[in-house]
């Protein structure tokens, strides 16, 4: 039986353990905070196969450029002189080309779709209720720009065998007739779902810790023990675990935990929001997405949650109110019923995604340390490719081909 450490308890780490368990190997999982906290907890909570395109992408560059300097824009760049953001950055407007992107898009198509397949089956499983629903997701747009935008996504994703259907403002209605929509009308993609994170990670922790996995949190890794191309244990603020296998999950905070291995992992900490209100007047059924505010509401049991904004400011992750009502301000305009007064009564979070230049994670062996494996990088989609990567995680531990290509993928891309 392998002996697997997993750095990182957050969805993918998770995840990581169910399938290196139910694949019998012995499994701890080693925490900074407690299992699950941060983005794995307050996120969106979409499982998107819609999102296809990574987030470097053809006019982004452009878009960020406009947006960068604005506090109050979806996208902000905290002014700083950061070496490590610099490079990121210029790597960033390399990777935004369109045939890296062409190349990522089936990619990513092809880990969302496993992934929801995936995700069928951890609901099936007794005692792991969490709110997933096979809703799909609607995309409102407000300004004929955003229509363009996502017009042109939609004709994408037909063309790539993801259902989308355009709606006017009377079809929106239709769809969802509890609803008022002020949007100008939307792109319905079916194939889409969507669960509470906090269940999720809940009951699946419950499940993995029954069929044995071990869970250490409020312990940070501090430290490698290694061999010549191999890792033989980690130092933590715990103690020493030793291990036949290393799996690196450990979110935005990864490059920290490898930096004494001197390894390469390109990422940064993009600071999103999330604002989650109990029993609002207005409940939609389907999530959707607000396309020029770069916004997600997500139905949640009796609960609404709004998330979004992407902003690079290192590890800060305090609350800036001045974002937080230019997230709630921006709903109005697609969605009758939900003022930003009202919305402000809701639980505010910030937190941290780990974002890497190119939009793609990294997963796969290192190439100096054959038995560590990385798990992170997944940005704004680490929820809806958390059961895939945690599959691939165990096809690679058993050496097995894996299931997905991971060429794109390999977490030593940018040595």
């Amino acid at each position: 039986m392998k002996n697997i450490l997993v750095i990182g308890g957050g969805a993918v780490g998770l995840c990581a353990a169910h399938s290196l368990r139910a694949s019998g190997c012995s499994v701890t999982v080693v925490e900074r905070g407690e299992i699950g906290e941060g983005a794995s907890l307050h996120n969106a909570g979409l499982i998107v196969p819609s999102h296809f395109v990574p987030l470097a992408a053809p006019g982004m560059v452009m878009l960020g450029l406009r947006w960068m300097l604005r506090p109050d824009s979806p996208f902000y760049i905290k002014p700083r002189l950061d070496p490590d953001l610099l490079t990121w950055l210029w790597q960033f407007a390399q990777a935004s080309t369109s045939g890296r992107t062409e190349r990522a898009i089936p990619l990513l198509r092809d880990m969302s779709i496993a992934s929801l397949a995936l995700y069928d089956e951890l609901a099936s499983m007794p005692g792991m209720e969490f709110g997933f629903r096979r809703n799909g997701l609607l995309m409102l747009f407000r300004t004929g720009h955003g229509r363009e935008g996502s017009l042109g996504m939609a004709r994408q994703a037909s063309n790539i065998g993801i259902e989308a259907r355009v709606l006017d403002r009377d079809g929106l209605q239709e769809i969802e007739p509890g609803v008022s929509f002020t949007a100008l009308g939307g792109v319905y993609y079916p194939g889409d779902a969507h669960m509470t994170p906090a269940l999720f990670v809940d009951r699946l922790r419950a499940h993995v810790e029954k069929e044995g996995v071990r869970f250490v949190s409020s312990t940070r890794v501090t430290g490698f023990v290694t061999r010549p191309s191999g890792i033989t244990a980690v130092t933590t603020t715990g103690g020493t675990y030793a291990a036949d296998e290393f799996v690196l999950a450990g979110g935005a905070w990864s490059p920290l935990i490898v930096r004494s291995l001197r390894l390469q992992i390109p990422m940064q900490p993009g600071k999103g929001y999330s604002v989650t209100v109990r029993n609002p007047p207005v409940l939609p059924r389907i999530p959707m997405l607000l396309e020029e505010a770069r916004v997600a509401v997500t139905p949640m049991g009796d609960r609404l949650r709004l998330s979004g904004t992407m902003e690079l400011a290192g590890f800060d992750t305090s609350i800036n109110a001045r974002r937080v009502r230019a997230l709630l301000g921006s709903v109005p305009a697609y969605l009758g019923g939900l003022g930003a007064r009202l919305l402000e009564k809701g639980e505010i979070w910030a937190g941290l995604r780990p974002c890497t230049p190119d939009g793609l994670p990294f997963i796969g062996r290192f190439r100096n340390y054959d038995n560590l494996i990385a798990a992170t990088g997944h940005a704004m989609v680490g929820m809806s490719l958390a059961p895939i990567t945690g599959k691939l995680v165990a096809e690679i531990v058993h050496g097995r081909v894996p299931s997905i290509d991971l060429h794109l993928l390999r977490p030593d891309r940018y040595r």
